[in-house]
């Protein structure tokens, strides 16, 4: 059953099922996508314990290979609820038999979604319960919903920065770059820019980018404890993905040992990893 926490201002819905969010609404307006298969099935998965593709959907770690799909398993898992409040809920998912075939850790991930005013905050929470250091990548993968004139959006990014975007090749990060026709900060959305595949940015300046159409501020997503980020959608198709990530995909010159892959995060065992970004409303 879906859980479903609301303010004066705001409602969201999310399935325990990959702790999704599947609903951010206002009074007026539907801001996540629907999800519809046409284009794209799914509408907030959770990234973990990878972000991304690994070369040959494979890893290293202790001499041993294991299997692990694109951007990990907990977007397919079922989290078990924590707590609860009016606007406010906390997911939370162990490691267990089936996780332990493919990610040989003791873990918890905790999604806690809580509305304030006209802003959702996730936090998401890993612990490490092993008695050994784990790596692990944590991403998030909203698609916000753009309705109308696709090309009537743009970006703002907080900073008037270069944006260069590194491109895939096969699901992997290549040695390619695109330098993206900003100015001022600002880059106008249309579909030629996905022609290849999400854009990747291993590092920028602004930690936080607001959605405009025509003109207009619509949303604000904001990031400061992810370095890297994802922007993606499908030809035709009315949403558009903002990424906080922390990791990203295999290079193709991957040596496959988890420890050594680019982007991983080592957190000590016993010890705690947080991270934050929001989804604001413009009023």
């Amino acid at each position: 059953m879906d859980i479903t926490i609301k303010n004066g201002q705001l409602t969201a819905t999310i399935n325990p099922k990959g702790a999704e969010l599947n609903s951010l609404k206002n009074n007026t307006a539907e801001y996540i996508w629907e999800g519809d298969a046409k284009y794209w099935g799914k509408h907030s998965p959770v990234l973990f314990p990878i972000v991304g593709t690994l070369k040959n959907n494979s890893y290293l770690y202790n001499g041993h290979t294991y299997v692990l799909s694109r951007h990990g398993f907990a977007r397919d898992n079922d989290f078990k609820i924590k707590s609860q409040s009016e606007d406010s809920v906390v997911f939370s998912l162990t490691s267990n038999d089936d996780t332990q075939q493919v990610y040989p850790f003791n873990f918890e991930l905790e999604l806690a979604y809580t509305l304030k005013d006209n802003t959702l905050h996730l936090e998401y929470t890993v612990t490490n319960n092993s008695t050994n250091a784990m790596p692990f990548s944590l991403g998030a993968h909203p698609a916000l919903a753009l309705p109308g004139n696709f090309e009537s959006y743009s970006l703002k990014f907080e900073k008037d920065e270069p944006l260069e975007s590194v491109q895939l090749v096969n699901d992997l990060l290549s040695d390619n770059r695109t330098t993206l026709p900003a100015n001022n900060g600002i880059l106008p959305l249309n579909y030629e820019l996905f022609k290849n595949d999400a854009l990747i940015f291993k590092s920028l300046e602004s930690k936080s980018i607001i959605i405009t159409k025509d003109d207009k501020d619509y949303i604000k997503v904001s990031y400061a404890d992810f370095p890297h980020l994802g922007i993606w959608t499908k030809e035709g198709a009315p949403f558009l993905c903002i990424e906080p990530w922390q990791g990203y995909s295999d290079t193709a010159d991957a040596t496959g040992n988890i420890t050594e892959k680019e982007g991983i995060i080592t957190l000590d065992a016993g010890s705690k990893y947080l991270a934050r970004f929001t989804v604001e409303i413009a009023n």
